[in-house]
């Protein structure tokens, strides 16, 4: 197959909210984008259904060597392959592929973090570094706008942590951090049981509280200079933000149901965002 098309098909069939955002670029970044998503979702795949950690760990070194490949090799993976013009065309570091690798692989290391700062790490490697390539393939002239994507990244995740909740707890894995159940007065044992209570409202209501920031502070940092190059990243953000404001609407009721939006309200506040950014 195609390098190009099979990342098309493994972007169009995720269902994710970025890949309404990709439609308004040009067909060059567009296709960049599109293949740095598709290696996204390919090491996060590994993680997500591998049983045996140590198959796992093994696939997750055999995607490094084929980011190394991209760079002076021949890839073997349709992705890898189709990196190899894109890295170059859009100066996109290795090392930053790497962290990504090295992001997916901490969810085979730990299912908790003890508090903010060590899921800040996180956040940083699966979606920041993300942030960061996207930022070189929508182009910028300021390097404030290198923040901006940093600090949308951390937004996206904590949107992703507050969603999944429930999901990731049927994996095992807790991302809000100890510390902070213990302030709420939440157990471990709640989560992992579904036990919506008052205290896991006020906990949840903090979580969102946060994400908000981000996405405020994020938004602060971007120079209006760059905004129109860096509209793709402004339309995830109203699709992003749209979601947490469903989680408030649904009461956080994310331990038994995971709240999604429509594929139509996605592409309508695609397009919205896209006229007014």
């Amino acid at each position: 197959m195609d390098p190009n098309q099979y990342c098309q098909d493994k972007a169009a069939s995720s269902g994710s909210s970025f890949y309404y955002s990709f439609l308004f670029l040009s067909k060059d970044k567009r296709r960049a984008i599109t293949a740095l998503y598709a290696f996204c979702r390919e090491v996060d795949d590994v993680v997500d259904e591998c049983s045996d950690a140590n198959v796992a760990r093994t696939t997750l070194n055999w995607w490094r060597n084929e980011v190394v490949a991209v760079y002076g090799g021949k890839p073997q993976h349709p992705v890898t392959q189709a990196l190899v013009t894109i890295v170059k065309q859009f100066n996109l570091s290795q090392e930053h592929l790497l962290e990504i690798i090295d992001g997916m692989e901490m969810d085979l290391e730990q299912t908790r973090y003890a508090d903010f700062k060590s899921l800040q790490l996180y956040c940083y490697r699966v979606a920041s570094v993300v942030g960061l390539l996207a930022a070189e393939i929508f182009g910028y002239t300021d390097r404030k706008t290198l923040k901006y994507a940093h600090d949308l990244g951390i937004a996206f995740q904590l949107t992703n942590i507050i969603r999944d909740v429930g999901e990731d707890a049927r994996r095992n894995r807790i991302y809000i951090p100890m510390d902070e159940l213990q302030q709420f007065g939440v157990t471990a044992a709640d989560i992992l049981n579904s036990k919506e209570t008052e205290n896991f409202q006020k906990l949840m209501a903090f979580q969102i509280e946060r994400a908000q920031r981000y996405y405020q502070q994020a938004l602060e940092h971007l120079p209006a200079v760059d905004r129109k190059a860096q509209r793709t990243g402004l339309i995830m953000a109203a699709i992003y933000q749209a979601t947490l404001k469903e989680v408030v609407a649904s009461g956080c009721n994310v331990l038994k149901e995971r709240v999604s939006l429509t594929p139509r309200y996605k592409l309508w506040l695609a397009f919205k965002a896209w006229l007014v950014s």
